[in-house]
């Protein structure tokens, strides 16, 4: 079988590695929009070599690893595929992407989305052990094909992934609060501090706690804010509840009732129990 991948930054890229490591593939080739990308994906072995758009749409397996807005553009643009073709997007959200699939292609199509990442991007990024142990979400799978189903369960797990189902409504309601609003938090965080007089004194003393929580402030903000655009309701929702959490928490402060504060956060050490 012959793979495609577009989009060859961290996940793609990434992907391209995993792919060759695993042996399924016999030939595994690329494109980008960015020219550089392209150059370095195959400097970089991450794909064998780099076709035009039409060339990858040909591929038994191409997987569409974009910002989210350009997995629906390059989806719209798809208007023929063969009977066992497969096509796999790895966008973020889910409720867009899924309704841009012309239903009669609808078989031929799997929404994926590996939870897996760092804060860095670009083919330089990438590692052939990003997807190893990592939860894959496959959605609403009962609308596409018996075989293209069963062909990307096969291939998740010879890349050590642990495969999780759930629907689109779901899937882009709780990545909202564990993926999309923490980096909006994240963001939020480093440009408060970068506000301030004298940022560099200020970080020059920051710990882990700080560190960690700021690490995702390096991400993509061409592909967070497409993001954003696609699932605007559930993260605002998300970034509502956690506002009344930081309410709750400023006027415990303020009204110095710290017994209270204090009890607060025992409840919030209750969620690495359940992690």
């Amino acid at each position: 079988m012959k793979a495609g991948i577009i989009g060859l930054g961290l996940m793609g890229g990434s992907l391209g590695l995993a792919l060759k490591d695993s042996g399924l593939f016999s030939t595994i080739v690329g494109d980008d929009i960015n020219k550089i990308h392209r150059r370095q994906a195959v400097y970089l072995g991450l794909v064998d070599e780099c076709l035009s758009m039409e060339e990858i749409l040909d591929c038994d397996v191409v997987f569409i690893a974009t910002p989210v807005d350009s997995i629906v553009q390059i989806i719209k643009d798809i208007k023929n595929l063969r009977e066992n073709q497969l096509i796999i997007d790895f966008g973020g959200t889910k409720k867009e992407i899924i309704a841009s699939i012309p239903p009669h292609l609808r078989k031929n199509f799997l929404s994926l989305h590996p939870m897996c990442g760092t804060e860095n991007f670009g083919p330089k990024a990438a590692f052939k052990e990003l997807y190893q142990n990592q939860i894959m979400i496959f959605v609403d799978i009962n609308d596409s094909g018996e075989y293209q189903v069963e062909l990307a369960r096969e291939i998740c797990l010879n890349l050590g992934m642990n495969i999780v189902k759930m629907d689109r409504i779901a899937h882009d309601r709780h990545t909202a609060f564990i993926s999309h609003m923490p980096h909006i938090l994240s963001y939020a965080l480093a440009n408060t501090v970068l506000k301030q007089e004298n940022p560099q004194d200020i970080v020059a003393i920051a710990g882990g706690g700080f560190r960690g929580m700021s690490r995702i402030s390096k991400s993509s903000g061409v592909m967070w804010s497409a993001i954003a655009k696609q699932n605007k309701d559930e993260i605002l929702n998300s970034i509502n509840a956690f506002q009344n959490e930081l309410k709750n928490a400023v006027e415990m402060i303020e009204s110095n009732d710290f017994e209270s504060l204090k009890e607060w956060m025992s409840d919030a050490n209750k969620l690495r129990d359940i992690i």
